[in-house]
């Protein structure tokens, strides 16, 4: 599974683990991703998608076909 939003496109960033004595070593920071299944009523079926946190608050407050066209158009997602 690949660690990447469908809806919001958030991908892992990279950083620095910084110890007590300033000693710097590469991390990545991972979005908060979940598997997510929805239900399209216009295709009458469900959708399974990889979210993130910040993803499902946009689904809830855009709706789910409205986040997905939007996703489609940034390119985000391919097909769903």
């Amino acid at each position: 599974m690949s660690k990447i939003c469908q809806v919001t496109g958030k991908r892992a960033l990279v950083g620095n683990n910084v110890s007590h004595s300033k000693r710097r070593t590469k991390r990545k920071f991972h979005p908060n991703l979940f598997e997510k299944r929805y239900f399209l009523p216009e295709e009458k079926r469900w959708v399974s998608l990889t979210v993130s946190a910040a993803g499902i608050r946009l689904i809830s407050k855009k709706g789910l076909p409205t986040a997905l066209k939007e996703a489609k158009e940034k390119g985000y997602i391919t097909n769903y």
